[in-house]
């Protein structure tokens, strides 16, 4: 068993998601953030595609001919899809699994020495490795394999993403609760129990950050003001064009934090409601910027004449916003609070050409269903700690806060169903959130969805300071044991 410690600043952490891998090198008092953060796809030239038959799907399986050092990575990549050269594009991660053992070294390949700067030759670094929770033994071998015989990295360790996530959030003695992960396409749900994920409980829902991109861009068409602005009647937009135009405001309100998450039986009511029946009249009168400021202007109105302060919050309760997208200023309103509505009524998706068709399709099913059906495979003893510790992050948190909040209201029935008479002391009562720690300064204002390098941040910190080397595989011990070592020497594969 190996005794190595290493120096923080060598220690290279790696998040490896569905969609994107984060990085970083260096662990630190104050644990900082990622400085590598790119898509998780590579790229092959058409040509040697076709030259091998295959020429499937963009997530299919590469030729087997294929070598790491043919796939495209990173601004290469983005380069060559700029200049509209002929492309394939694939996901090695994108269904839960590694899809191609080749596509995912050229990714990691380009992390270690292209973006972070490392030398084989010279090799110092550790490397802990988050990546999705349920891999096989083989895969993890096989990943042990890559990062020492083809990296030749000086230590490693695997951390399933889950708990990864789980501990960025966790306090105390709190080792059980319920991770929800909602990456682009799919959101996957994982409780813990006792410090480790239930993997029989694990389940994924078809629906994620796209599909809300989707809807809210439908539901702009009904916004005469935006569809004025965007695609005016004297020079209106091709259909391709405004429904690309329409998903990119979409993106840019999602980014720019103009979203909340509504609690259950709260909606954004129609500004029929408030006497209004046209956003565009209010735009067009000049008004909208009254409406807006009148945020602005809270404790002067609490002061004002009882008429004006009326008039005040009559405009207040349209809740809307401009906002400056390609040069123009747009108007939007209460429509864009409902943006994760998609999450917890996929019907809502039903017609809207945009929305990716995703299978296996028996798995779509409302967020809070998914939850509560897999809290409900784990025993019964166990649900009242998992409901204590319920944590929702991906990539749609970065700029929505309270969709934990928004999730906890809609899984009340599942806990009420769990009710026994005859145990009342391992009755769930509640559900309580959580969320990245304030003390966490750097990642303070940067929502919750950076939970899963943060947690792995943490772990690698303990793990490779440990000298009596149990949660991490050290060259000698890889050299003795080969690559099953990780099986019993990584954090979450005990």
């Amino acid at each position: 068993m190996s005794s190595t410690t290493f120096r923080d600043s060598t220690v290279v952490i790696i998040e490896t998601s569905r969609t994107s891998i984060r990085a970083g090198i260096g662990l630190h008092d104050l644990l900082r953030l990622p400085t590598v953060d790119i898509p998780a796809r590579v790229g092959l030239r058409r040509s040697l595609v076709a030259q091998n038959g295959q020429d499937g799907p963009s997530t299919s399986k590469a030729p087997p001919s294929a070598k790491v050092t043919d796939y495209l990575v990173g601004s290469q990549l983005d380069e060559a899809l700029a200049t509209e050269q002929d492309i394939k594009i694939y996901w090695p991660f994108a269904d839960g699994d590694v899809t191609d053992f080749t596509q995912a070294e050229a990714l990691w390949k380009h992390i270690l020495f292209n973006q972070l700067g490392l030398r084989r030759a010279q090799m110092e670094s550790p490397v802990m490795l988050s990546i999705m929770a349920g891999l096989s033994r083989d895969a993890s071998e096989r990943i042990c394999q890559i990062f020492f015989e083809r990296f030749n990295v000086a230590g490693f360790a695997i951390l399933e993403r889950p708990m990864a996530q789980f501990y960025a959030v966790i306090s105390g003695m709190q080792l059980s609760g319920l991770v929800v992960d909602i990456d682009v396409d799919y959101t996957d749900v994982t409780p813990i129990a006792d410090g480790f994920p239930v993997h029989l409980a694990r389940t994924s829902v078809p629906i994620g950050l796209n599909d809300c991109l989707a809807y809210l861009a439908h539901l702009f068409r009904s916004n005469t003001s935006v569809m004025s602005t965007l695609s005016p009647a004297e020079n209106p937009l091709s259909e391709e064009a405004l429904q690309d135009t329409l998903l990119a405001l979409a993106r840019h309100v999602w980014e720019n934090g103009l979203i909340k998450a509504l609690a259950e039986g709260e909606a954004a009511r129609d500004l029929e409601d408030e006497g209004v029946t046209d956003i565009a009249a209010i735009v067009v009168a000049g008004k909208e910027r009254a409406v807006i400021e009148s945020n602005m202007k809270k404790r002067q109105n609490a002061k004002a004449q009882p008429a004006e302060a009326a008039r005040a919050r009559e405009m207040e309760a349209l809740d809307l916003v401009t906002t400056e997208f390609r040069g123009k200023e747009v108007t939007v309103g209460k429509e864009r609070h409902r943006f994760c509505e998609p999450l917890f009524d996929p019907t809502l998706l039903d017609g809207i050409s945009a929305v990716k068709k995703k299978d296996p399709m028996d798995l779509q099913r409302p967020l809070q269903t998914a939850v509560g059906e897999a809290v409900l495979k784990t025993d019964i003893d166990q649900r009242a700690y998992i409901w204590q510790g319920l944590f929702v992050t991906g990539a749609i948190t970065n700029h929505i806060k309270g969709l934990g909040a928004a999730l906890s209201g809609r899984v009340s029935p599942y806990i009420l169903s769990t009710a026994d008479p005859m145990n009342n002391e391992v009755q769930p009562r509640s559900v309580k959130t959580l969320r990245v720690p304030d003390y966490f300064a750097e990642y303070r204002d940067k929502g919750d969805g950076l939970a899963g390098f943060l947690g792995t941040s943490i772990i690698a910190k303990l793990s490779f300071n440990d000298s009596g080397g149990k949660n991490y595989v050290a060259k000698a011990d890889y050299a003795n044991k080969g690559p099953r070592a990780v099986l019993g020497m990584s954090p979450s594969l005990l």
